[in-house]
């Protein structure tokens, strides 16, 4: 029988797996560095208390995708048939039946919300046209807005070299400027100048201020999961696995192990022998530094690109080892914060439901705010507590990352008490999470990436998938596409694999 050795067990080499176990007769062996499972779509359970790293609706205008999910985890719909819509298909999702089905794994269908806080002010995103959002920002910046936007419009930047000039051309310099800037800066650690503006196309491809306006105006809106004619950025209801995303990866594992798959936890990466245009064998690394080597007839690869590279010894050309080491990524970390209960109220006075906030105040460092009740109520151990997951984005090594846990804490109270989200005196417990590589960077070095693509893409058995393994800010279900574009090449014995780099760039499954 063949193997296949699949390095990583986030959503693509979990997706790898599955896919091969399911279309060839090829034994996949999967091979984490950690303890866990599900990359950075893991949850952590802190005392009870759930945490999803960043936040991970599971919607996908791919039906195979979507498909997938529901056949790992049924969808929990409160005993009625729900229609999902892809342009001319229906699929309707039966009740769940208490059966065979364990009602603990399943998909709930969850409404999207997600906020800007700007000047102490929430502003749905993307912008609505009423009253309430011409109130907030008041007649001197909406003409500011509409002027500005109109000249982007007459005269746009023609050669867009950053992302700046992107966001500018689909809204204006004083909208970028308002919603845009601040966070992007913070997540990015760098003006938006420097950014490629290959960021915006793959995250905001579809998405502009002339968008946002005719969704508005929609006369039908579409209600259905798959929304396959809404631009991604303008999804307003998402699936979510009642325990969070880790507890789709893990019982898709389980699924992976019982149908002859295996899998090996603090196994890293060291090492990569190459034979010819081929892989032969790796070489893992665990805990307490023992080597063992194994061999497999293909590889594919969800490991960071630059820790491939200087695996592969002496094989690589000084030029792309250069390029490699010169990557650069943005690291993140995560606060889950326990109160009694949430200072912000809507307009109204009501409870805020937002699934997660982006924090466009330059006063805090917070960049991104979770709030976990409305990702499901089972995230959270008591229900009459909050539960928050702050989040912080930063350098491996820099100032942000050598503060101590109770540091960071601190920070955390401070500053979400600051803008108003909690009382301080609310505070009942909290965790910090450190995740390294968590965003491919496109600065710097990226611009030559193509020269790396040309040198792993000439061995034949060798599959790059995945964000960090393709150094690409996929999202999950691009990841999975990734694995399934790799098995299906593998099937078919396509050595070539630009179909798989297509993904994320050429169609339309992005996310804003």
């Amino acid at each position: 029988m063949k193997k296949a050795i699949i390095i990583g067990a986030g959503p693509a080499g979990i997706t790898a797996a599955y896919e091969l176990l399911l279309q060839t007769g090829i034994e996949p062996l999967i091979l984490e560095a950690g303890a866990d499972t599900g990359g950075i779509s893991k949850t952590i359970n802190y005392k009870g208390n759930r945490v999803d790293i960043g936040g991970h609706r599971f919607f996908s205008k791919s039906k195979r995708v979507m498909d997938w999910w529901m056949n790992i985890l049924p969808v929990e719909n409160n005993g009625e048939a729900i229609e999902i819509t892809y342009h001319n298909q229906h699929t309707t999702i039966e009740p769940v039946t208490t059966g065979n089905a364990d009602p603990e794994k399943s998909m709930l269908v969850r409404d999207r919300l997600s906020r800007i806080l700007f000047g102490g002010k929430f502003f749905n995103y993307p912008l609505q046209l009423n009253l309430q959002t011409l109130r907030k920002l008041g007649m001197k910046r909406l003409v500011r807005i509409g002027f500005s936007y109109t000249k982007a419009r007459l005269f746009p930047i023609k050669n867009e070299r950053s992302l700046e000039d992107f966001f500018i051309n689909r809204f204006g310099r004083e909208l970028y400027e308002t919603f845009f800037r601040d966070y992007t800066e913070k997540v990015w650690g760098v003006p938006c100048t420097s950014i490629s503006p290959e960021w915006g196309r793959q995250r905001v491809k579809g998405l502009s201020l002339t968008a946002t306006l005719l969704n508005v105006f929609k006369k039908k809106k579409d209600n259905s999961i798959a929304q396959k004619d809404t631009a991604t950025s303008l999804i307003e209801k998402f699936l979510y696995p009642k325990y969070g995303p880790g507890q789709l990866w893990e019982t898709a594992l389980e699924i992976v192990m019982a149908k002859g798959g295996g899998v090996e936890y603090n196994s890293k990466v060291t090492g990569i022998t190459v034979s010819g245009k081929r892989i032969v064998a790796v070489t893992t690394t665990d805990g307490k530094g023992l080597e063992k080597e194994h061999t497999g007839d293909y590889f594919i690869s969800s490991m960071p690109v630059v820790e491939l590279i200087n695996s592969m010894g002496i094989v690589v050309p000084a030029r792309v080892k250069e390029i490699a080491n010169a990557l650069q990524y943005r690291d993140f970390i995560m606060v889950g914060m326990l109160v009694k209960k949430l200072k912000a109220t809507n307009d109204d006075g009501t409870p805020i439901k937002d699934n997660w906030i982006y924090i466009q105040e330059k006063k805090v460092r917070l960049g991104r705010l979770q709030i976990y009740n409305n990702w499901s109520p089972y995230m959270v151990k008591d229900p009459n507590t909050v539960w928050l997951g702050l989040e912080y984005f930063c350098n491996v090594g820099d100032e942000l990352w050598s503060r101590t846990d109770g540091q960071l804490v601190e920070m955390a109270k401070q500053e979400i008490a600051s803008i108003n989200i909690i009382g301080a005196a609310d505070f009942l417990d909290a965790t910090v999470i450190r995740m390294p590589k968590t965003y491919p960077s496109y600065v710097g070095a990226y611009k030559d990436f193509d020269e790396i693509k040309t040198f792993t893409d000439q061995f034949e058995n060798l599959f790059l998938v995945g964000r960090n393994g393709m150094h690409k800010y996929n999202n999950q279900d691009h990841s999975m596409l990734t694995a399934m574009q790799a098995v299906e090449n593998i099937k078919a014995g396509v050595t070539g694999k630009a179909n798989i780099w297509a993904i994320n760039t050429d169609d339309e499954y992005h996310e804003g």
